[in-house]
Order: structure tokens, then sequence, then C-alpha cells
């Protein structure tokens, strides 16, 4: 990289707060950059779909679970790592467009499943060939070690985090 915003942010810090160690911007200024230009870079097929943030998650959701493409809010809100009322939002553009259906549950006629229309298995089911696509496209220039190594290294770190949001406040 000609160009490394990141490094110079850390080279000025570096200069005037020699005090401080900003390398962890070196990752994390780095995760924050490559995570605007992968929305950027892999939005487009959902916004020419008129699909809102989030909305292919949900239609994804469904689709993954096979047949007959059913959960209740709450299942989704768990796949998605969403509230429960983002999910809602979501549903209720989907049902709008008619890729969706909200319907009394089967197994609990107090509950309500979301399930995929005919319409909705078929445009998941385009668009998700699309999206593979995409992002083969963006790791194109790793080599498989380097994806396995990428891979490995990103899980440690969710790891990392999730642990560190699952310990009780005033916990370092």
């Amino acid at each position: 990289m000609d160009d490394d915003r990141i490094a110079d942010i850390v080279g000025q810090w570096r200069r005037e707060r020699p005090d401080l160690d900003p390398s962890p911007l070196l990752i994390i200024g780095r995760i924050q950059q490559i995570a605007a230009v992968l929305d950027a870079t892999l939005r487009p097929p959902f916004a020419a779909a008129d699909l809102g943030n989030g909305d292919f998650d949900v239609l994804a959701a469904l689709r993954r679970e096979g047949e007959p493409y059913t959960l209740t809010a709450g299942q989704l809100s768990h796949r998605m790592l969403v509230t429960t009322g983002a999910v809602t939002k979501r549903v209720d553009r989907l049902i709008a467009r008619g890729l969706v259906s909200r319907s009394v549950s089967e197994a609990d006629a107090r509950g309500r499943v979301v399930g995929l229309t005919p319409a909705g298995v078929a445009l998941t089911d385009r668009l998700i060939e699309e999206h593979l696509a995409n992002e083969a496209a963006i790791l194109r220039g790793l080599t498989d070690r380097d994806r396995r190594t990428l891979e490995r290294l990103l899980t440690a770190m969710t790891r990392t985090l999730t642990a560190r949001d699952a310990e009780p406040e005033g916990h370092p």
C-alpha cells in the first residue's frame, strides 16, 4: 500500500504522544476501513433489489433453515445477532414487499412465525449467488493459506471480543 493512511495516523500519534502506544490502530483502524469498503462493495446488489440494510439477513436466515423456511422473531434475532425490535422492523418492510409472511405458529397458537414467500425464496436464491461471487472476488488476492490464517485470526479476535462483552461491568 503506497498510501497507508492508517500508518500515517499511527505515525502522527507516535510523534505527538510518544507516551502512548497507538499500534492497536494498525489493526482496529484497518478492520474499520475494511468494513466500510466491504459495505460499499457488497451493498449494491441488495440496494438494486430495494432491500434495506439487514433485510437480506432476514431472508438469508429463513432460507438457510430449509423448508418450510420459517422462524420465530426470537430465533431470527438470535441468528442475526440483533434485537427482536430490529427484526420486527425488517420483517414489516419485507411483508410489505411480499417477500415474507407472518403467521400463527403450528407448534404454539400464541406464537407467530415468519416465513419466506415463493417470491422471497426466489429473490434470496438469486442474491446469495451474486453475494457469494462478490465475496469470492474480494478474497481472490489471498492464497488459500492466507485465507485460513485470516479466518483463524478473526475467529480468535471474535472470541476475545465476545468474552470481553460477557464480562461483568467493572472487570477489565
